[in-house]
């Protein structure tokens, strides 16, 4: 019985996730009917009394829904998640994990031991022998890892370059529908304005969060797929019931033959029946494999057949259309109900656009995390669904990039353009992708590989160059986007390469520590010094810097590193990697908090407190068997895993409360507000586990760092100025002195910076030469 309500309970759950999957993944693929016969016969063939034309595109489109969703993602794409992650960025981090492409300058061995990287089963060794020679040629060139970076970041600003034209072609084609109620002079003047002002209404409502108005989505979208499948079947039976035969691959042949060049140019407009295919995959982390593959397979596969097939039929009995909008959806629809048709469009294309815009900011959110966009702010609009964020710069950036394609281009073929090539783009870096996690992660043969990239790569292959000829009339666009934002990220991305390199070569020696002695050679005060470095090794040189210029330091050093490793979540049981720089009486210790790319920072009390309390743990547990060896011949230091204080409940646990009496007892948690904030001190004490065994030199460290906490927290942060060096090519010096210096300054401040309260920051300038 309980077996029984197990299954029932999780098939519950499945069906409950695929519900909410149509409104947050399919709202883009499901409003495609809208513009796709449109953009197909925009001039580039016309529409003849033997059909050979309408059937021809019906028969891609249907082909081409088939093959591309149902066969490539549904069956094989879905199956490459990282971990239960999808998308580009996702494919890039599990490649990184399995041939070591990684393009985080601070990689360690010890990231290796997370149980994310275990998960995927990186430790089995392929069999093929091409396979690894595959491996090991990409782990010897840097050449070829960088290609392979750039090529994930052509595939990113692809999705990106989505972002900005999908809302504005599924809005655009929505409102378009307005021609049929008002002349031609009139619509001009009506139809762009009121797509502008639903493209406004939609992306000002974008910092209240997904969560707030997601209820909505899945209904809305369950409605246009009822809708338009009633009509598909409405127009089958009245107008064309043998419009079945069209789905024939025969009719392809027929087609293009017919055509010949202008049916290939067409190609670029049919494509877009398949705009919002890369969300099943991007948004996979939300939901579950299953669970869109029910949604698609059952629910918006056939439905958007049924629409197509509707509209074909309608078509192939009305030759001559009268009204100057020629093919479009609006003209299939019964008259009767064409304003109720058009007001389900609307909200079906604010949907699918909002669940782009939502991928938007989670891509670049990937992007920042793993080094290759400059800092944002990103605000987490819910507290349970870690993936609805929201990032105001980006935001309002895109809201004006899609209004000037509405109103630049003012017309469906010219943003169907762009967008279809924005799409098979992202399509084409996936199934790149895709060949090489057949052969490193999934071991599989080569030959394999290249049957899945020569099939489906040619297809796509195909539509891309319909899409690229077309260059002039709009596919230009997001060419010119993806340059922009590929010349941002890698900017940004070797900038923060060779800075990094800098810090290496510039790190002080620990044999110059030691001749200092315990003291340092300073006077040492109450506090703790908390020192942000990007190194995971060795003394950075700002260290070496305070030592020999200011007369006084903390007496408790945390040279603290929080880094991004190449997996999506890091559990809270892994995050902290905690050691001493030095012998124990100096005081030292390097903290390293790790972070996936789709994890979420903690408040700023609840971060220091796990802090402090992972250094506690790590004085209390200092074992020589415990500790994992970091491998670095020059510092010989030696690492140890320690969980955050709500994971590790065996652990010591850190009490704090604010007191103006300071000889009151400390029995309570709750905060208490005193008449003088100036007189107020925060009282810390750690409570240990009975079962500890703690000899005097734990007992006095544990006290001083208690001490120290007590004092206070000075937080010391390097502020760069990055420039070339002298000798350094022209265009290392625009890329470093102009581009990167741009990026930096006009950017957010580095995310340990925002989130950790400090009672004081000191901020040192340090000159870099790369």
């Amino acid at each position: 019985m309980d077996f029984g309500r197990n299954k029932r309970e999780s098939w519950k759950n499945v069906l409950t996730l695929a519900y909410q999957s149509l409104g947050v993944v399919y709202g883009d693929l499901s409003t495609s009917p809208l513009y796709v016969y449109k953009s197909a016969f925009a001039e580039d063939i016309h529409h003849s009394e033997t059909n050979e034309e309408i059937y021809g595109v019906l028969s891609f489109v249907f082909w081409t829904l088939t093959l591309m969703p149902l066969l490539k993602y549904m069956f094989i794409v879905l199956k490459a998640d990282d971990n239960g992650e999808g998308g580009t960025f996702a494919l890039y981090s599990l490649l990184c994990r399995h041939a070591r492409l990684c393009s985080l300058p601070n990689c360690q061995l010890a990231d290796e031991e997370l149980s994310e990287y275990q998960k995927d089963g990186i430790s089995s060794i392929s069999k093929s022998f091409l396979g690894s020679s595959l491996k090991s040629t990409l782990e010897k060139h840097k050449l070829l890892q960088r290609l392979l970076l750039v090529l994930a970041l052509i595939g990113t600003c692809m999705v990106i370059g989505d972002g900005v034209l999908t809302p504005a072609i599924s809005v655009f084609s929505a409102v378009s529908g307005l021609e049929l109620s008002m002349s031609k002079e009139q619509h001009r003047y009506v139809e762009v304005p009121a797509a502008c002002a639903i493209l406004i209404f939609l992306f000002a409502l974008q910092h209240y969060g997904t969560h707030r108005v997601g209820f909505l989505f899945a209904p809305v979208v369950i409605t246009w797929l009822l809708c338009i499948s009633a009509i598909g079947v409405y127009n089958i039976f009245y107008w064309n019931p043998k419009v079945y035969q069209a789905l024939s691959p025969f009719y392809m042949y027929k087609f293009l033959k017919k055509t010949q060049k202008g049916g290939w140019m067409s190609l670029g407009g049919i494509l877009l029946c398949i705009t919002g295919s890369e969300a099943m995959f991007a948004d996979l982390g939300h939901f579950s494999q299953l669970s869109i593959k029910i949604a698609f397979t059952f629910v918006v596969y056939p439905s958007l057949i049924l629409a197509y097939m509707g509209q074909a039929a309608y078509l192939s009995k009305h030759h001559i259309l009268e009204t100057d909008y020629r093919i479009g959806f609006y003209v299939s629809v019964p008259e009767k109900i064409r304003w109720p048709v058009l007001v389900i469009a609307i909200f079906a294309a604010v949907v699918g656009s909002q669940a782009i815009i939502t991928g938007t900011f989670s891509i670049i959110k990937q992007c920042s995390a793993l080094g290759c966009f400059p800092r944002v702010k990103i605000i987490h609009t819910s507290s349970k669904m870690h993936g609805q964020i929201y990032i105001p710069e980006i935001n309002w950036t895109l809201m004006l990039l899609c209004l000037a394609v509405t109103v630049g281009f003012r017309d469906t073929k010219r943003m169907g353009n762009a967008s279809g090539l924005a799409v098979i783009t992202v399509m084409l870096v996936t199934t790149c992708l895709m060949s090489l996690v057949i052969v490193l992660c999934w071991h599989k043969s080569v030959f394999l590989a290249i049957l899945f990239i020569f099939f489906f790569g040619s297809i796509e292959a195909l539509y891309f160059s319909a899409s690229l000829i077309k260059f002039l009339e709009g596919a230009w666009v997001p060419i010119a986007l993806a340059l922009i934002f590929s010349a941002i990220m890698y900017v940004w991305h070797y900038g923060t390469l060779k800075k990094y390199e800098f810090d290496v070569q510039n790190k002080v020696s620990i044999n110059w520590l030691l001749a200092l002695g315990p003291t340092l050679g300073i006077v040492r005060v109450r506090g703790i010094g908390l020192i942000h470095t990007e190194l995971v090794s060795g003394i950075p040189a700002i260290f070496s810097h305070f030592v020999t210029n200011l007369p006084a330091f903390h007496q408790v050093v945390v040279f603290l590193c929080i880094k991004s490793v190449p997996v999506p979540h890091v559990s809270p049981k892994e995050r902290f990697l905690v050691g001493r720089v030095g012998p124990k009486e100096y005081r030292l210790y390097r903290c390293i908090a790790r972070y996936g790319y789709r994890d979420v920072h903690k408040d700023d009390l609840e971060f220091e407190k796990d802090l402090i309390c992972s250094i506690a743990e790590f004085i209390r547990s200092e074992r020589p068997e415990c500790s994992i060896p970091i491998l670095d011949s020059e510092n010989d230091e030696r690492m140890t895993v320690i969980g955050t204080s709500s994971s590790n409940l065996e652990g010591i646990r850190m009490h704090e409360d604010g007191d103006v009496d300071s000889s009151e007892i400390v029995g309570t948690s709750e905060p208490r507000v005193a008449k003088s904030p100036e007189k107020v001190r925060k009282r810390v004490r750690f409570i240990v586990p009975e079962s500890s065994q703690i000899d005097n030199g734990m007992k006095e460290e544990l006290r001083e760092l208690m001490e120290a906490r007590e004092a206070g927290m000075a937080f010391i942060l390097g502020h760069s100025y990055v420039r070339a060096k002298k000798g350094s090519s022209l265009i290392k010096k625009i890329v470093i002195n102009l581009g990167y210096d741009f990026l930096r300054r006009n950017s957010r401040g580095p995310t340990y910076a925002l989130s950790i309260a400090h009672a004081s920051t000191l901020e040192v300038g340090m000159v870099y030469q790369v």
